[in-house]
């Protein structure tokens, strides 16, 4: 077979190359950039589960980053077994062909369990005593410890949230050349996430994220020319694009107020009850999957969301057909945002009584996803003091809570998830040789890596 390197640029879509990515906008004069047809929802571990195994979600059920364990009764997001993942992965049916073939994943999610012969994923340490230390896990497990003592400890915090930054990204690019060099793989596939935070934070809006488009053009261009060396066949492609957005909906706050949502009170704060609900949502990005406890509230659910701007959609399980999604995973209605909208997680009415998590980085507690987690409260003047206090406590040993978020979803100026959005949004894949198709779906990725190796 032939050696394959899928780098996943997160984010990049083909209206972000130009005069800041300067080597991209080289490199494309002699390849082929041809638009992905985003899946329903356009989020990375749906994204990234279709690429591998070229199955639809109604059939590998990756519904979205996060969903409701309707047995646990609880909303669980950013799991990472790859045995969640259904359906024959590519480099299992790789090994079929080829008993010498080997992969190398880096970063891609569903990282822990698979079947790949090398791997590796974030997984902070969690004390007893409360506190998180940046950590990696990787398979096999001698080789966490080989990269760390290279190229220092895997830098978690430049990862996600307020001082998410290039260092992760460059130390993920780094660790895939030193396994390539040690291993060898015959296929490698590489997640750079450094333009996620940029774009979600301001959108495509050049005059803010010039300095980490140029970031991210002079790693990609350092991953080419080495793999190139390697006589690699190379594929650049993006989960998603993302396009500007200015319109947060409260999805769940929309069902409190309809009497559907239950809450516990807790000290000060108010938690989400999702197994006492008649109604919730576990909100993803521009999706949000709408669990039903009680079947008659049906009806006036799907009223109330067709009459909520923003909505773009509103889809029943006979619907969900239509797009690939109805699995038992899913909602019983599925919301999805149009272009200009998203969904957040909130469910309090006043935020006295958020939760003491939601003033935190804490993407397995909160019931959805949280994009502003990547800001600092912009109303507080001394809230990099603060920040500075927390972690002086941290580095002392002692208990602290780096309660930094802002609860000010309007901040958020950039998302994705959607599929009606502009083509120059779209997610992309750019290869040596033009592709059979102007416009690829998301499952035709897997036949596009697929080639390649073959």
């Amino acid at each position: 077979m032939n050696k394959t390197v899928v780098i996943d640029i997160v984010g990049l879509s083909a209206n972000l190359i130009g005069e800041h990515t300067p080597f991209l906008k080289k490199y494309l004069q002699e390849r082929y950039l041809t638009p992905i047809r985003p899946v329903l929802p356009a989020v990375t571990t749906t994204s990234q589960s279709t690429y591998v195994t070229g199955r639809w979600p109604q059939s590998h059920g990756i519904v979205a980053n996060g969903w409701y364990d309707r047995v646990d009764s609880e909303v669980k997001f950013w799991k990472q077994s790859n045995k969640l993942v259904g359906g024959e992965k590519i480099w299992d049916a790789a090994k079929k062909a080829d008993p010498s073939f080997t992969c190398s994943k880096m970063f891609w999610w569903y990282n822990m369990y698979s079947t790949a012969d090398f791997s590796v994923t974030p997984r902070p340490q969690y004390h007893a005593d409360g506190v998180k230390a940046p950590d990696c896990y990787a398979h096999p497990a001698a080789l966490r410890d080989q990269l760390q003592k290279e190229l220092g400890q895997f830098p978690l915090f430049s990862f996600w949230g307020p001082n998410a930054n290039i260092k992760s990204t460059k130390w993920i690019a780094d660790a895939s050349m030193w396994v390539d060099n040690q291993h060898n793989p015959t296929l490698t596939l590489i997640y750079l996430p450094h333009l996620d935070y940029c774009l979600q934070k301001f959108g495509p809006d050049f005059s803010k994220i010039s300095k980490e488009l140029g970031e991210i053009d002079k790693i990609v261009e350092e991953l080419v020319i080495f793999y190139e060396a390697k006589q690699a066949k190379i594929i650049l492609l993006s989960e998603y694009g993302i396009n500007p957005v200015n319109n947060p909906i409260h999805i769940n706050r929309i069902l409190r107020n309809e009497g559907l949502i239950s809450v516990r009170t807790e000290r000060w704060y108010e938690l989400l009850d999702p197994g006492a609900s008649k109604a919730f949502a576990a909100s993803d990005h521009q999706i949000a999957h709408i669990y039903l406890n009680d079947p008659s509230v049906k009806e006036q659910v799907i009223r109330i969301l067709k009459q909520t701007p923003g909505i773009d959609l509103v889809l029943d399980r006979e619907e969900q057909k239509e797009y690939h999604l109805d699995h038992e995973r899913s909602g019983d209605i599925v919301a999805v945002a149009d272009a200009a909208s998203w969904f957040t997680y909130y469910y309090w009415l006043e935020d006295a009584k958020a939760p003491d998590y939601a003033h935190l980085v804490d993407i397995h507690r909160k019931p959805g996803y949280d994009p502003v987690e990547m800001f600092m409260d912009p109303k507080n003047p001394l809230i990099k003091l603060r920040a500075g206090y927390k972690l002086a406590r941290k580095l002392l040993g002692f208990r602290y809570l780096m309660d930094v978020i802002p609860l000010d979803a309007t901040l958020i100026k950039g998302s994705h998830g959607g599929i009606n959005m502009g083509k120059e949004y779209y997610p992309i894949c750019i290869t040596n040789t033009p592709l059979d198709k102007n416009e690829i779906e998301a499952i035709d990725v897997y036949d596009v890596i697929w080639k390649h190796l073959m």
